[in-house]
């Protein structure tokens, strides 16, 4: 293969592209798009997950050639050792990464050896306001950013307006993620819930983790379904109910004798396919985080015509509302909290009330099945005229091409200059 030809060669840091997660998920959706073009190459440091082993895993696809792909499974995201010895043995044209900047302060501590040589490009999570001005020496670090929803974007655009900065939202694919067939939804109901039946089923899938307000939904649920009556209502949890990072969901439903069926907890890692038909089988989905980048389980849910119940905070509030039209109801947070630690000294928390939170269950209990279809619809058109997988390829497809022809790497590299002139009074 001659010099003009070469591939671009793109090493990514973030959670393992096979990895059940939303940021796996996504960078997936990337890789997959770009090698399909046959210009492109990944290296991948994949990690945020335990491994069995730890060799290079070399991933197949038809829309590839072989030896395109290469996982190298790692602890937590990677090390300043670890990178420098990747650059120098592996010559990446562009370095990517993805998740909170919480856990690559070490990567930007080493820009100076790594942005000489190539651009650093961060698909960027954020949740919350107030504009997190320490953020700023970390964006003015990045050659371009990726913003992953509209709040994240105006924070960029506000902290470090210099800095080269895109709204690049997640996308859902539809083919998979979409409306199935009445008969098949129940034929799946009656193989795999079929103590469900004749329960509304409210569908709640996330990492149970403190964020996600776990414990919180199930006892606020549970209530709910007091007054409706626990035979008539279920909520469906997919997670791990021993997840280290949330609570012991298994003891909530013991001690509070709620292991009646209006629980139901689903903690087998499933294929995509299934997840869609059950989000199909779900009358609402529910998301009451008290901060989310984005939230990707809503948005598949509204690809498949099921109606959301949100917090209107960080990425779900683009996905229920598009400012005119509503998808499912979102509940206006009850307290905003501003919290913090020595990463991050402030931030916005948003909580919503109980009381909120049960009556938004109400009101989608009692709507008709037609009233719920309707939304369900007028959700899967939004999210099929903003967030649809086509766009999302030729977004990524554009901006790389943009950045390897603007900024070059290695002997090409242009734009970025290590010093800086200061006048001193």
């Amino acid at each position: 293969m001659s010099e003009e030809s070469k591939k671009i060669k793109v090493l990514v840091l973030g959670d393992h592209p096979l990895a059940p997660s939303g940021v796996g998920g996504q960078l997936k959706y990337i890789a997959e798009t770009l090698l399909s073009t046959h210009k492109y190459k990944f290296v991948c440091l994949g990690g945020a997950m335990k491994h069995e082993k730890y060799e290079p895993q070399n991933i197949t696809g038809d829309n590839w050639d072989d030896g395109d792909w290469v996982v190298h499974p790692v602890d937590g995201y990677g090390s300043p050792e670890m990178i420098r010895s990747v650059l120098w043995t592996e010559k990446p044209d562009i370095l990517l990464f993805m998740t909170d900047p919480r856990f690559y302060g070490w990567l930007w501590q080493i820009e100076n050896e790594i942005r000489p040589l190539m651009p650093m490009v961060y698909y960027h999570v954020w949740d919350n306001y107030p504009y997190p001005q320490y953020n700023k020496k970390w964006y003015d670090s990045t050659d371009v950013i990726a913003s992953i929803s509209k709040v994240t974007h105006d924070i960029v655009n506000v902290v470090a307006p210099e800095t080269e900065n895109h709204y690049v939202p997640h996308a859902v694919n539809s083919n998979i993620f979409k409306k199935l067939s009445e008969s098949d939804v129940k034929e799946f109901r009656e193989s795999h819930l079929p103590d469900s039946r004749g329960r509304m089923m409210f569908f709640w899938n996330n990492r149970n983790a403190r964020r996600k307000q776990s414990g919180s939904l199930l006892l606020w649920f549970s209530e709910f379904a007091e007054e409706v009556g626990p035979e008539n209502v279920c909520l469906v949890m997919h997670t791990d109910p021993k997840d280290p990072n949330g609570q012991d969901l298994e003891t909530i439903v013991g001690d509070y004798d709620i292991d009646d069926g209006r629980i139901i907890i689903s903690n087998t890692k499933i294929p995509p396919t299934v997840l869609a038909s059950i989000y199909n089988m779900a009358d609402c989905t529910v998301n009451i985080s008290d901060a989310e980048g984005f939230g990707l389980g809503t948005l598949e849910s509204l690809s498949c015509e099921t109606p959301i119940i949100v917090n209107m905070t960080g990425g779900l509030q683009e996905q229920v509302t598009d400012g005119e039209e509503w998808f499912g109801i979102g509940i206006e947070p009850a307290s905003k909290a501003i919290i913090g630690s020595q990463e991050v000294p402030y931030i916005y928390e948003d909580r919503i009330s109980k009381e909120d939170f049960k009556a938004a269950l109400h009101k989608m209990y009692n709507m008709s099945k037609e009233e719920r279809a309707e939304l369900g619809k007028k959700g899967a058109e939004h999210v099929r005229k903003n967030y649809n997988y086509e766009d999302f390829k030729n977004k990524w497809i554009e901006l790389m091409d943009n950045i390897h022809e603007k900024y070059g790497s290695w002997d090409s590299r242009k734009g970025y200059k290590s010093w800086e002139m200061k006048e001193i009074a």
